[in-house]
């Protein structure tokens, strides 16, 4: 089994259960944290609507709030899923607006684990 990610009809992704349901459970957790709403709706019959304007909204207030942070565990519990949800928003066609401090460091390692994980990331 699979479920879906999409845009209108546009899959964005298309992962087994396990990594959908562990996806949005932490979403949850990133979207109180930014104090943000996400864009991804309910998954219902295996499927999870996605709106591309509050993604891109979210995607950069998660940029934003890592670069507010110096933090060595949080950067290591958060990187991840800060690369999966950039490379979905990039999918979305999102326009990702980079904080000054993120050219350095933190962004370009984020920016490179999302490239990598595009190729990853079904549809």
């Amino acid at each position: 089994m699979s479920q879906y990610f999409d845009v209108g009809d546009e899959t964005l992704w298309n992962p087994s259960n396990g990594a959908a349901r562990l996806f949005l459970r932490t979403l949850r957790v990133y979207e109180e944290e930014v104090g943000r709403a996400s864009g991804f709706g309910p998954m219902e019959n295996d499927e999870c609507q996605v709106d591309p304007a509050a993604l891109e909204a979210f995607v950069n207030a998660l940029l934003a709030w890592h670069d507010r942070r110096s933090h060595h565990v949080i950067d290591a519990l958060s990187w991840g899923f800060t690369a999966t949800v950039l490379a979905l928003a990039r999918r979305a066609g999102a326009e990702v607006r980079w904080p000054a401090r993120s050219e350095r460091g933190w962004g370009v390692r984020v920016r490179e684990w999302a490239d990598e994980l595009d190729g990853h990331l079904v549809r």
